[in-house]
């Protein structure tokens, strides 16, 4: 066997890899879009309004944030029955249709919250006109959950069955209608009563709505997706899936709370520090988590690959789908950490003046910020598709209680502990942030070197 022989499996893994997932790192993009959309919109209206909706937002993605962690159980299930059975029908149906159920089961509970947000804003001593005009958003908002997470459900389907261009294609035409929309319904045009604040909420709702019936459009138009009958004969639950649905997908919301509430937390210590932290630190977050859409894209890609594989029992085309996914991440992210260690100027310039004297101390500490966060873009890549990886093999629980014990137990004390007793203040709390990430990523390559190492390799 020639060199060449041995590495066409590997050639052929990173090019399905790459064309599988450049559409879902593009439709995380179209997603961040959306969200710019509506905070354009609220600082039209007045500072305050985009305050209010600062608050709600905090909120609601409590709910959001793990719906989609568990929402995501849908790639790896459909991918797994796919791979065990290439043309399998009624599983791939029965598993999508008890994901609709699913999203069900997490909207409820999460509008009986949300209905009573301003009893929550005031729990949290948020001021009060505050606290009122966030809950009038809230009332609205929260109805967009339940599609949302159909959403979710949806396009895990889609991209298992890797055809992911329908969902850029649906969250590309979202942009646009949300920030039309958005514009009609606030401001009052076209006839329309001006609903200020609330007009966000509706844009949001209606645009959420939107995505979920154009899914179904494309579901039941499209000759692959057609044949899988999603939307034929009765709708009727399957206990046993519903719970390997909420066993797999709970873990994964978990693990998605633990890594946004860390820097949730930063922040928090941040504006302890002082004005001028909070913003660099801020104007860093932003840029960092615009690098973070593709490995966020990529990882979804990996875990449809070695889903595939897995549902295969292929052992070797398990690691060779999950190495090749690393390498991928590992490549990309070094390159986009060596721009920002050697360009940190023209990235914050894009937020900051700094030639605005007033500026100046912001954009030097952003510029400082931007250093820690390009060594941890290797460690934050890594870690975004190893979870991937391993939820491709339908391995949730240990990568949940890593993440737990890296973002929480190391990450948020070592910021803490840097930022105040030793004086590094907001280094020392990017500085923690770093060091929690590479705890994770290292945690979850431990995790998929043994399943992927020896006899452990066997499906």
């Amino acid at each position: 066997m020639t060199p060449d022989d041995r590495l066409s499996p590997w050639r052929a893994e990173a090019a399905a890899t790459l064309l599988l997932a450049w559409p879902m790192v593009l439709g995380q993009i179209a997603q961040m879009a959306l969200n710019l959309t509506d905070v354009l919109i609220l600082s039209r209206i007045s500072p305050e309004a985009v305050a209010a909706g600062a608050l709600t937002v905090n909120l609601f993605n409590v709910f959001m944030l793990f719906g989609i962690g568990v929402m995501s159980a849908t790639m790896p299930m459909v991918a797994r029955e796919r791979g065990r059975m290439r043309h399998s029908v009624r599983d791939v149906r029965r598993t999508v249709r008890n994901a609709v159920w699913s999203a069900a089961a997490l909207a409820l509970p999460a509008w009986a919250v949300l209905w009573n947000a301003e009893a929550v804003f005031a729990l949290l001593h948020q001021d009060p006109a505050l606290g009122a005009d966030a809950a009038r958003l809230m009332r609205v908002l929260m109805w967009s959950l339940l599609p949302f997470y159909v959403f979710v459900g949806l396009r895990g389907f889609v991209a298992a069955l890797e055809r992911p261009m329908w969902v850029l294609a649906v969250g590309l035409a979202a942009v646009p209608f949300n920030a039309f929309v958005g514009w009609v319904l606030t401001f009052g045009h076209f006839g329309m009563p001006a609903l200020g604040l609330v007009g966000v909420g509706w844009a949001t709702t209606l645009t959420n709505w939107g995505t979920v019936a154009a899914m179904a459009i494309v579901l039941v138009a499209d000759r692959r997706f057609r044949r899988y009958r999603l939307f034929s004969g009765p709708w009727l639950p399957d206990r046993r899936r519903f719970a390997e649905f909420f066993r797999l997908g709970v873990p994964i919301g978990l693990m998605v709370a633990f890594e946004t509430t860390i820097f949730n937390a930063a922040a928090f210590l941040a504006g302890l520090i002082g004005t001028t932290t909070l913003a660099a630190h801020a104007i860093t977050l932003q840029i960092a988590s615009a690098a973070f859409m593709f490995p966020l894209g990529l990882s979804q890609a990996v875990t449809v690959r070695v889903g595939l594989a897995y549902g295969r029992r292929d052992a070797d085309g398990i690691a060779r789908s999950g190495w090749t996914g690393l390498a991928i991440v590992v490549c990309v992210m070094a390159a986009i950490a060596s721009v920002m260690a050697l360009a940190p100027t023209p990235l914050i310039g894009a937020f900051l003046d700094e030639s605005d004297p007033a500026i100046a101390p912001t954009f030097a500490l952003a510029r400082s910020f931007l250093m820690f966060a390009a060594i941890f873009q290797l460690v934050d890549g890594t870690q975004a598709v190893t979870a991937g990886m391993l939820r491709g093999r339908h391995d949730t629980r240990i990568p949940m209680f890593i993440a737990a014990i890296g973002y929480w137990g190391v990450g948020l004390p070592t910021s803490i502990l840097l930022a105040f007793p030793f004086g590094l203040a907001g280094r020392g709390i990017w500085i923690g942030l770093a060091t929690g990430l590479t705890v994770v990523a290292v945690g979850l390559v431990w995790r998929w070197a043994v399943l992927t190492s020896g006899a452990r390799r066997m499906v």
